[in-house]
């Protein structure tokens, strides 16, 4: 994993079409980051992947 260090209106680029900007930094321990990525690349909060994958198994068990 890369660890970097940015402030407030500072980017970080993956690629040629995906950046991630630093939008607001609210006390110690949240900051709000801001995604600009082509419409074809999907762009999830990790616990949303996480929870589909749960749904998902639960429903092919309860299919078994």
């Amino acid at each position: 994993m890369l660890v970097l260090t940015r402030r407030v209106d500072e980017s970080i680029r993956i690629g040629d079409d995906i950046r991630i900007t630093v939008v607001k930094i609210k006390g110690t321990q949240q900051i709000c980051v801001g995604v600009d990525a082509p419409r074809d690349v999907p762009v999830l909060r990790e616990e949303l992947l996480v929870e589909r994958s749960e749904a998902s198994e639960e429903i092919e068990s309860s299919n078994s």
